[in-house]
Formats: C-alpha cells, sequence, structure tokens
C-alpha cells in the first residue's frame, strides 16, 4: 500500500495505525503533520477524510487554510470554494447564526462560496458527498474566472 499523500509505499503496520487513526492510508511522515493540524486546529477528522477524497479525486484542495479572518477546513482555491464542516447539532444561537452570517460576509467579500457540510454525512456517505462538491465545483467554474 501507498501513502495517501506522498505516494511512498508504506509498511503494513503503518498502513493499520492511520487506516483506524484516520481512515485513509498515510505514511508515518504525513499521519504526524496531520495529527500537527488537528491538535492545533482542532480539525474534524472527517475533515481529513474529506479532504483525501477530493484530493484523489483530483479537485487539489488545501486543509486548514487561513483565509485572512479564520482557519477554513477544506479550501479549493481554483474555484474559489471554502468547505466548513458541522460537527455539533444542536440548536443555533442567535450569537452563532450572527458568526456564520459575519464569516460567509468575509468569504464573498474575497470572492469565495462557503458551504457547510454535516461531518455525518462525510462518515456515511463519502463518495456521495465527494460527487456533490465536484458537482459544485463544475458549477463555480462555469460562473467565475478560474485562476
Amino acid at each position: 500500500m501507498t501513502c495517501c499523500d506522498c505516494k511512498k509505499n508504506i509498511g503494513f503496520r503503518e498502513q493499520q495505525d492511520s487506516l483506524e487513526k484516520y481512515g485513509v492510508a498515510l505514511c508515518e511522515r504525513h499521519s504526524r503533520l496531520i495529527d500537527k493540524i488537528r491538535e492545533t486546529n482542532n480539525t474534524p477528522l472527517e475533515a481529513v477524510q474529506l479532504y483525501y477524497a477530493l484530493k484523489e479525486a483530483g479537485a487539489n484542495p488545501m486543509l486548514e487554510w487561513w483565509d485572512g479572518h479564520k482557519s477554513i477546513d477544506i479550501a479549493i482555491s481554483r474555484v474559489k470554494l471554502n468547505i466548513e464542516l458541522e460537527t455539533e447539532y444542536q440548536m443555533i444561537t442567535h450569537e452563532q447564526a450572527i458568526n456564520d452570517l459575519e464569516d460567509a460576509m468575509h468569504s464573498f467579500k474575497n470572492g469565495f462560496t462557503t458551504i457547510r457540510v454535516p461531518s455525518i454525512v462525510v462518515r456515511y456517505y463519502l463518495a456521495d458527498t465527494v460527487r456533490n462538491i465536484l458537482g459544485i465545483m463544475e458549477g463555480l467554474k462555469a460562473n467565475i474566472k478560474v485562476i
């Protein structure tokens, strides 16, 4: 098996450890990098899984991209798409609603579209989620000037 990031051959133990931890096969170096990213940014596991699935599909995503205002779970800059994973499913407060609107405003001012994806969808319907995001990317490509 090979690392999903660098395509380096990895051993059975490395493969098993990363599959248990992330659901994707990673070499020791990339496992440590993902650990650091997750620890620093409180990145959801589903964001890591979606990142690698989109990467495999050829989308060229960036994990935990800083947009000048905040860290975005996954960004696809060629089509100016930000993807935020929603991990909490509780009643939204008015403070959270205002914060979400402000985040969307900052994204739109910079020409980016932000979509929010429930983490449970990634967990159970990863292939469908990737297919839909690729469809969104196609629509954005048709409507904006690609960088």
